[in-house]
């Protein structure tokens, strides 16, 4: 579990694509800090495990079903990439509760600037919208951020200064490709609801 609240941006050292697996290493200092061999870390909001740990950087392995419905098959040498260890019990809980399970990818449609934030407007698959409300919460590149207006399958978001300094968020232009994962809190009502409980 996590909660959305980047605690260091990396970057990707390497890639290596092997058939239907892949394997990533991506240099960062603070998440390795005390960060055990087969610990969880949220890579752009999608859990991963850590299969080699060193003080300068990780190395994850991609299964064929991470590639295909996350955007870390996209990634490049030298992308920067957001990352945040799982919350240990006692932890507060800043952002809501992340399961780094990837619901879809979002597309950027556009990006504004709006004097002191930014605002990005961005596409997302038409079957999560039912997820969303205004100011609910969405996570996106394992960041947890605030709904703004919602428009059919676009969404708008408002990035403040902090967001766009300590997470990659700010490198986001017109088609980048985003891990999206909806309030798992809105998936159990759903499942709950008398019409929906044979879904």
């Amino acid at each position: 579990m996590f909660t959305g609240l980047i605690e260091e941006v990396g970057t990707v050292r390497s890639v290596a694509v092997d058939g239907e697996r892949a394997r990533l290493v991506i240099d960062a200092t603070l998440v390795t800090d005390g960060l055990p061999l087969g610990a969880s870390v949220a890579v752009d909001g999608a859990c991963v495990t850590a299969t080699d740990v060193t003080d300068t950087g990780f190395a994850v392995d991609l299964m064929r079903e991470t590639l295909r419905v996350t955007s870390l098959g996209h990634l490049a040498v030298g992308t920067r990439v957001n990352l945040e260890r799982a919350l240990r019990v006692g932890d507060r809980l800043g952002g809501h509760l992340v399961q780094g399970h990837v619901d879809g990818i979002g597309e950027v449609i556009d990006v504004a600037e709006v004097p002191g934030t930014r605002t990005v407007r961005l596409r997302i698959p038409v079957d999560l919208t039912r997820y969303l409300v205004r100011k609910g919460s969405l996570c996106v590149a394992g960041v947890s951020l605030t709904v703004g207006d919602i428009d059919a399958d676009v969404v708008t978001l408002g990035l403040i200064p902090h967001t766009l300094a300590w997470t990659n968020l700010g490198d986001l232009e017109p088609s980048s490709r985003v891990n999206l994962e909806v309030d798992v809190v809105a998936k159990y009502v759903e499942r709950m609801l008398p019409d929906r409980a044979q879904a």
